[in-house]
């Protein structure tokens, strides 16, 4: 099974953040994982989260955070052990810092484009905690609009064909049997043509396509994963959020790998996954 034993939120009391917290509820539970909540205070107080409450106290901020978080996870989180910790510094840093030096295994968090950077308007924060976490981090970029439920049923896991494809599809295996959820496979061809109208190079993706499938079945059988793989032709992003909302998947797992790598594996459309996708997104 993944190992998940310590789940960290980091929360800035926005209402994206709050809306998070049954999944992160449903997940800590699931695995009798730690949780914890992190706030940040930013070094340069204008920056912070318009939510984050007032602080008066300049002497001991992180003292005077912290017991607002305590009341946050005593709300969200009734009935749980929740720890909370307050600190100093640039958020994303000190979430991937935090992660690393208390052994995290999963982030949880919402994303919302609150900084003033922006990658495909996944906010800077998201993006930098994406791209430096060693850890899997799962994230909701339209929380308000989605309907999934806490426990997922249908967990959809993209693949592509890079070296980290087996250790992805394990666990995206081993998180589905965890969850009690369905678990589809979703493998995606790039188109090879323009021109796909012409009879001979429909024949050509075709062969292109079973090739594909091929491959990736005997990798399917070879690592024990009882889920066969559907391979499609389209373009990477749209392709895989469709099929999330044609199988209604709740979750969609992916590699996350080297995010700003431009040659057109999944990794590099992690962010486009994230933002269009129709649930949560857990990038491996």
């Amino acid at each position: 099974m993944p190992k998940i034993e310590h789940i960290l939120l980091p929360y800035d009391f926005s209402h994206q953040s709050t809306l998070v917290a049954p999944y992160v509820r449903a997940v800590t539970c699931r695995f009798g994982a730690k949780l914890t909540l992190l706030g940040v205070i930013p070094a340069v107080w204008d920056n912070k989260a318009p939510d984050m409450p007032f602080l008066s106290g300049v002497a001991a901020p992180e003292v005077e955070l912290k017991g607002h978080l305590d009341k946050a996870a005593a709300a969200m989180f009734a009935g749980l052990p929740v720890e909370t910790s307050a600190i100093l510094g640039d958020a994303a840093f000190k979430i991937v810092q935090f992660a690393r030096t208390k052994h995290v295994d999963l982030i949880m968090m919402p994303t919302h484009g609150l900084g003033t950077f922006r990658t495909l308007l996944i906010g800077s924060v998201t993006a930098k905690v994406l791209h430096d976490s060693k850890c899997p981090v799962w994230t909701a970029a339209h929380a308000e609009q989605q309907s999934s439920p806490d426990v997922p049923r249908t967990i959809l896991c993209a693949l592509d064909r890079t070296a980290e494809t087996v250790k992805v599809m394990k666990w995206a295996a081993e998180y589905s049997q965890k969850m009690g959820a369905t678990l589809k496979l979703l493998h995606v061809v790039s188109p090879i043509s323009d021109i796909l109208s012409l009879p001979s190079e429909r024949r050509l993706q075709e062969e292109v396509r079973n090739e594909a499938g091929i491959q990736m079945e005997s990798l399917r059988r070879e690592i024990g994963v009882d889920v066969p793989v559907l391979t499609a032709v389209g373009k990477l992003i749209e392709t895989v959020t469709e099929h999330a909302r044609q199988e209604q998947a709740d979750l969609v797992v992916i590699g996350r790998g080297t995010l700003p790598n431009v040659m057109g594996s999944l990794h590099s459309h992690a962010y486009g996954i994230i933002q269009q996708a129709p649930c949560p997104v857990l990038s491996v």
